[in-house]
């Protein structure tokens, strides 16, 4: 199948972005692929405000992009659009990096007054990086995910929203993939 780069924008280690994104993870992996997921608050800050594309974690994050077929962005919503964490890290990418990719924007807020968050500040971002194809993407209230006390990670209708989201995008990867295999 197909390899995915799952990256969370959230500068929190117990954030709720990481927890649903780690649940898409694992719905992608017993779909069969391979999932490489990717917390950008772990980067060296000085190489990411620095712009330091030479710094080795810079190189191998590009690299990282650089092999996957796929790229699930994950990010929480301050002030109606992505974090500036993730901001950074697309910052210092390669102007291409998603040429040929397809992309899952994901985003989790505290109001529905954020929900236009993705197509209105993340989506243009993802289109100018080269993503070949970016899926409909889904916002999450943070009240739907859990806080890690045993519950559920997500609300069952989120739940039931967010596993129809993954399997558009694990279609069209497994699409993307066939096609490439037939090109070679």
């Amino acid at each position: 199948m197909a390899a995915v780069l799952s990256v969370s924008g959230s500068p929190s280690p117990t954030s709720r972005t990481n927890r649903l994104l780690r649940h898409l993870d694992d719905r992608l992996r017993r779909q069969g692929h391979e999932v490489t997921p990717l917390e950008v608050r772990t980067l060296p800050a000085e190489a990411l405000l620095g712009a330091d594309l030479q710094h080795p974690a810079i190189v191998a994050v590009a690299e990282l992009f650089a092999r996957a077929d796929g790229v699930v962005i994950a990010t929480p919503v301050y002030k109606a659009a992505y974090s500036g964490l993730l901001k950074s890290l697309l910052d210092v990418l390669p102007q291409y990096a998603l040429s040929g990719k397809t992309v899952l924007p994901l985003a989790t807020g505290g109001s529905l007054a954020h929900v236009l968050a993705i197509d209105y500040a993340l989506r243009p971002v993802l289109s100018s990086m080269g993503a070949s194809h970016i899926v409909p993407g889904w916002f999450t209230l943070d009240r739907d995910i859990s806080r890690g006390d045993g519950t559920p990670v997500v609300a069952p209708a989120t739940a039931e929203a967010l596993a129809n989201v993954t399997d558009q995008f694990s279609a069209a990867l497994s699409g993307r993939t066939t096609e490439l295999a037939a090109a070679g």
